[in-house]
């Protein structure tokens, strides 16, 4: 089954964020469809819409994994599926 989920992380630029959270995914089998990024008064802001195989890593053991990298990293990192985060953003 594949899940499509947005992916956010934010926090103090520093070097190796985008590395970690590629290699995390990668390592899970989740797929990156499209990124975006900026750094604004040294606050680093990313943006990910991913595809994740969850026969190769169910959503929630992709979501532990960018925890730790989160805490490893001292950055927020959110990951939620499409559906739920288009719902809690329709107007």
């Amino acid at each position: 089954m594949q899940t499509r989920a947005i992916l956010s992380v934010l926090g103090e630029d520093r070097v190796g964020i985008v590395a970690a959270v590629s290699q995390t995914l990668s390592a899970n089998a989740v797929n990156i469809e499209d990124i975006r990024q900026t750094i604004i008064s040294g606050v680093f802001s990313m943006t990910m819409l991913v595809t994740i195989d969850e026969e190769q890593a169910p959503f929630e053991q992709v979501q532990a994994a960018l925890d730790q990298v989160a805490e490893k990293l001292s950055v927020q990192i959110t990951l939620q599926r499409e559906d739920v985060f288009r719902a809690m953003h329709r107007v």
